[in-house]
């Protein structure tokens, strides 16, 4: 057995449709599923990808409205990223931000890439990767209606980084359970501080790869609006799944067991520093209960939940309307 890659990470929101107009009207990702959180159906949960919402290409936000800010710190996920298709396509996104007045970094090496970080409305902290010189993970394509012109679209997620207290601990999780392998490190942005370390899994490159930083000069992280809330491995299928379910409760890993997502069957688990680690199937996908036309214009509700579709719908406010 071995992951594929990134399959999705998952973020916070306070507000639903600042976060769809931020995601659809300035990155331009296509919002692929609009639907609710399973485990609390009164707010929105949101799916943005490429054109189809490929595995590896899922940016997801849960709403919880009146969520405060988060406040960074250790055992957490710092950053995530999003792929482009080159470094050219940098310099296009950094006169966007510019212009938008969006909070960004100047362009600047990282583990060997160009990358270009910034900040959405809530603090969410984000890094553009140029996959001018990558080898590895396929990326997306971005969606043809995408106000965004197609050559510096985004082709999907990138690397994530993890800031933990000790390494060695999530290390050992990455490498020994999950497969991960040590690809090489880089240096610290903050003086003093160890080096960030590289793991990659499957075929390896920007959507395959989880960075490791370790700091002894920040209090834990505290999660709210802005903050991530767990990463995803990309597993090929439901048996698959089902033989790493096996081997996470062998190795005594407190865990959710079997999840039927509907577009995705998964397993949680939290590594030692308290980072929510989630494997997720590639399939069965978006399409299952919507055209690839129309994927996110209207809510979607797996079978267990239709039958509240009135109830749900009264609660949730239009993602079209500002508040």
């Amino acid at each position: 057995m071995e992951l594929k890659g990134i399959h999705h990470v998952s973020a916070l929101t306070a507000k639903a449709p600042d976060n769809f107009d931020f995601y659809t009207k300035v990155l331009g990702l296509r919002l692929v599923k609009k639907t609710v959180n399973q485990d609390d159906i009164s707010v929105y949960h949101l799916f943005y990808g490429d054109e189809k919402g490929n595995p590896g290409t899922e940016l997801t936000f849960f709403e919880i409205p009146h969520a405060a800010r988060t406040h960074e710190g250790v055992n957490s996920i710092s950053a995530l990223s999003l792929r482009v298709p080159d470094d050219q396509a940098l310099v296009f996104w950094k006169k966007r931000f510019e212009e938008l007045h969006i909070e960004h970094e100047e362009i600047k090496n990282r583990a060997g890439r160009s990358t270009l970080a910034f900040k959405d409305h809530e603090g969410q902290r984000l890094i553009l990767v140029s996959d001018e010189n990558n080898v590895g993970v396929k990326g997306g394509k971005p969606w043809d209606k995408s106000p965004i012109p197609q050559e510096y679209g985004m082709l999907g997620l990138g690397p994530v980084k993890l800031t933990v207290r000790y390494a060695p601990a999530t290390v050992n999780v990455l490498t020994d359970i999950l497969g991960f392998r040590m690809k090489g490190q880089y240096s610290s942005e903050v003086e003093g501080q160890p080096d960030i370390l590289v793991f990659e899994t499957g075929e390896g490159g920007t959507g395959a790869e989880i960075h490791v930083e370790e700091r002894n000069d920040l209090p834990p992280e505290r999660l709210g609006r802005g903050g991530v809330h767990h990463v995803a491995f990309r597993v090929e299928d439901e048996e698959e799944l089902r033989e790493w379910i096996a081997k996470i409760r062998a190795a005594r890993f407190p865990n959710s067991g079997f999840v039927d997502r509907f577009y995705f069957r998964s397993l949680y688990f939290r590594e030692p520093n308290g980072i929510l680690f989630e494997l997720a199937t590639d399939g069965p996908g978006f399409d299952t209960d919507e055209d690839l036309a129309t994927l996110g214009e209207s809510l979607a509700l797996p079978p267990f939940l239709e039958e509240k579709r009135e109830q749900i719908e009264a609660k949730l406010k239009p993602l079209d309307t500002k508040q």
